[in-house]
């Protein structure tokens, strides 16, 4: 039989739904979950201060570029690269690959033939689902590829296709290249955008994460971390008038090795979780620190301090 475990979840984005999430799934495999505003372990995120009022067991998640404070936390589940006993390593595309069976499409090897045929299917040029303006790289390299070819532009901000997309999965499958520029870049921090092309067959062009070759297959993608934007577009331009060198890089598998990544594996992402859970019992908690509860509260307040500065000198 399976124990019981009493959760909850604050800070999260609005839409969280308690018993219905990731996190919820995965650990109804191995418990029978209640939810309850009195957990023995809460899990919490950084949209909010509501986890400083929890006293038990307190696992951050954070698909955020901010890395976690061990004074406010006693696990956490980040994209972080940083190596520490009670931090796991679980950046946003792993929650991002659960579309129509996409890790069967992300692993499954493809013939020469296979790929002309997704080439063939592919009757646009590139694309980028974009609403934040503040990704100046992003902006710039649009603005510069689009002198070369006119990039469909589906999101809010630039949108040169008449209207915002509704589903951007749909929306990019019709191109053979896709923009998967990161709002930031920073060492381990990867969101959905490279996996999302990948799961559609076309080729991202990423810019983001400079080790993003620990997960991902170089030769699969076209990176701009590491070159000149007048490289870039060279690269781009070739591919796009060679279906040799396009179907070379399509017939690449999307992760190192055709492997799927140690973050990504569910099982050691629940053992991870259950030791921590098990801990509860033998651990000092943060919560019951007060050295490390008044850290906690001033990181709080440097990192908001940050955040108005930099709205101020945008």
């Amino acid at each position: 039989m399976k124990p019981n475990l009493i959760i909850d979840f604050v800070d999260f984005w609005p839409t969280l739904i308690k018993n219905d999430n990731y996190i919820y799934h995965l650990l109804s495999k191995v418990y029978n979950i209640e939810i309850s505003s009195n957990p023995q372990v809460l899990f919490y995120s950084v949209y909010g201060k509501q986890h400083l009022n929890y006293n038990c067991l307190r696992i951050l998640y954070c698909a955020e570029n901010r890395r976690p404070d061990f004074f406010g936390c006693d696990y956490a589940l980040t994209f972080d690269l940083i190596k520490h006993p009670r931090h796991f390593r679980w950046p946003l595309y792993v929650h991002h690959i659960d579309y129509e069976n996409a890790w069967a499409t992300l692993t499954k090897e493809r013939t020469v033939e296979e790929c002309y045929s997704v080439l063939q299917a592919k009757k646009k040029f590139c694309c980028m689902v974009v609403s934040n303006g503040n990704a100046k790289d992003r902006i710039d390299f649009f603005h510069e590829l689009s002198k070369y070819k006119k990039v469909d532009s589906g999101g809010r901000y630039l949108n040169n296709i008449g209207v915002a997309v509704e589903n951007k999965m749909q929306f990019i499958k019709d191109y053979k290249f896709v923009f998967a520029f990161e709002n930031a870049a920073y060492p381990g921090y990867t969101t959905e955008k490279i996996i999302q092309p990948f799961i559609q067959k076309s080729i991202p062009i990423y810019w983001g994460n400079p080790n993003i070759e620990i997960d991902f297959n170089e030769a699969a993608f076209i990176n701009a971390n590491n070159q000149t934007t007048k490289q870039l577009i060279e690269q781009i331009i070739a591919i796009d008038n060679d279906d040799a060198l396009a179907v070379e890089m399509l017939k690449e598998p999307a992760f190192c090795r055709n492997e799927i990544p140690y973050c990504a594996d569910e099982k050691e992402v629940i053992t991870f979780l259950e030791n921590a859970i098990d801990s509860r019992f033998s651990i000092k908690l943060v919560s019951t620190n007060v050295f490390a509860k008044k850290i906690h509260y001033f990181n709080l307040k440097v990192h908001s301090l940050n955040k108005k500065y930099k709205r101020l000198v945008k």
